[in-house]
């Protein structure tokens, strides 16, 4: 997974490939809890590039995104929003695949 560095590289992320966005945090315990099956999901969906965003390094963009709670995705395709699971709940990785292949339909 890459980690996001810059609002550049989000921007080009976000233009140039099917991206999804993962916001968490160093000190989130729901983030904790989906970290062990997300290589599994690249794996997987590997269609999709995954960036891991720091809420806290880079709250700017969560606030710019509406995004208020994590763990939280934001997928892109050609620069254009193509979802969103976005809340402060803790997510399964059942949820997670579902978010995910709902994007390719």
């Amino acid at each position: 997974m890459l980690t996001l560095e810059s609002d550049q590289q989000m921007k080009d992320l976000k233009n140039n490939e099917s991206v999804i966005f993962l916001f968490s945090a160093d000190w989130c315990p729901d983030c904790r809890v989906i970290e062990p099956f997300l290589p599994e999901l690249e794996e997987q969906y590997s269609d999709w590039t995954f960036v891991y965003v720091d809420r806290d390094q880079f709250i700017h963009i969560c606030a710019e995104n509406d995004v208020f709670g994590i763990p939280s995705f934001l997928a892109f395709k050609e620069g254009e929003e193509v979802g969103r699971f976005v809340s402060k709940d803790r997510k399964t990785k059942e949820e997670i695949e579902e978010f995910i292949t709902k994007l390719d339909q």
